[in-house]
């Protein structure tokens, strides 16, 4: 009923980093960024069914919380990734964790996949059938969606430099778009190895005639290296179709690769593919192992103590650092079998709700997914 697993880590040919065995006497590091808004609160969901998960079979996991990030460290330091949670994460990377990270506003999320070369960012788009009945969409627009989106996450329009001139009237403002040849083909090698994982389509997303040069690096890039991938069939679409064949024919899709600001844009459209932001998550990866998931959108500021936040993407980014920084691919399908049954039986935070009666807050959700993993977990024992 669950969502199929994410494909594997995109790094080619590194080992699993150290720490990442699947003897049980091993214990697994979990650096934690609860984030700001909203952030603490879905954290405190996932965390839960974390110990819920080393209870129940003896995994050990060591986890260690960093400090503020986002506009809550910008007000407190002036940095919104401050050389505190920096060299938090460093730590946790070096001796073979990953960080689970809730949402960070301002210059957090862009300064730290540039800082520590978080290339490539992998969001899964799946409906859960149970959903059929949440979101805008009608439910055969959604039905059957299984695409993933690779995201150049280190270069392009956000990582580049900024700054304005002049006042009044003749005020005017900068922002540089670049990318290297090096840095679009090594994504491009990603998505085309992901893509041969799966059902061998990638789909290459572009805009020439209104970015022509940066468009044009990246078909020659896709010519240099399609071939070593040849079984996987390639294609090229422009941004504004792409945004729209993929909420209106979803299902033509298997992967998609794009530019930091394309993939940004594309991965908060599809998640309306599963009936709300609050289901969606991915995970920024580096060359070497390094591994940072978090939820798919913001803070949410608007719902934070407020009891109304839907943790489920959250849980779904607990899953993915189980299955591809842990290897640990039991665990991840318990937990996202957990949340398929308890979305089944009708439990709904509001922006799932659907035609189901009644919401429930996000605790309440968390006591539900407990109480469905706990089942999971106890069927998998008889």
């Amino acid at each position: 009923m669950h969502p199929e697993a994410c494909p594997s880590h995109p790094g080619t040919d590194h080992a699993p980093p150290r720490g990442t065995g699947t003897e049980r006497g091993e214990a697994f590091l979990v650096g934690v960024l609860p984030g700001e808004g909203v952030g603490p609160e879905v954290i405190d969901v996932a965390l839960s069914l974390l110990r819920l998960l080393g209870e129940a079979t003896g995994q050990r996991f060591e986890v260690r919380t960093g400090g503020p990030i986002g506009r809550q460290a910008e007000r407190l330091t002036g940095r919104g990734l401050t050389p505190e949670v920096r060299d938090f994460c460093a730590q946790v990377f070096a001796q073979g964790g990953a960080v689970l990270c809730g949402p960070g506003g301002g210059r957090f999320v862009y300064d730290l996949r540039r800082h520590f070369d978080l290339y490539c960012k992998l969001i899964p788009l799946r409906h859960w059938p149970a959903l059929a009945d949440a979101g805008v969409l009608r439910p055969e627009a959604a039905r059957s969606a299984d695409v993933l989106i690779v995201r150049e996450n280190a270069s392009g329009l956000y990582c580049g430099e900024w700054g304005s001139e002049g006042e009044g009237a003749a005020r005017s403002a900068y922002q540089v778009c670049r990318y290297r040849a090096d840095e679009v083909e090594r994504i491009l090698r990603t998505a085309l190895r992901l893509a041969g994982q799966r059902r061998g389509d990638l789909v290459v997303v572009t805009k020439p005639g209104g970015v022509p040069a940066i468009s044009a690096l990246w078909h020659d890039a896709l010519t240099a290296v399609a071939g070593e991938h040849g079984a996987v069939r390639c294609r090229t679409l422009e941004v504004d179709n792409a945004a729209y064949q993929l909420i209106a024919d979803p299902r033509q899709f298997d992967v998609i690769v794009c530019p930091n600001m394309f993939g940004d844009i594309l991965g908060d459209c599809g998640s309306l593919l599963m009936g709300s932001r609050g289901m969606s998550w991915s995970g920024n990866y580096g060359a070497a192992g390094q591994a940072v998931y978090q939820t798919a959108h913001g803070a949410a500021w608007d719902l934070a103590g407020r009891d109304r936040a839907n943790p489920i993407g959250q849980v779904c980014s607990l899953a993915m650092m189980l299955r591809e920084s842990f290897r640990l691919p039991a665990l991840a399908d318990a937990l996202e079998t957990a949340i398929a049954r308890t979305l089944a039986r009708g439990v709904r935070t509001a922006d799932i709700q659907g035609a189901q009666p009644t919401a429930v807050g996000t605790r309440a959700m968390g006591q539900a997914l407990c109480a469905s993993l706990t089942e999971v977990l106890q069927g998998a024992r008889a």
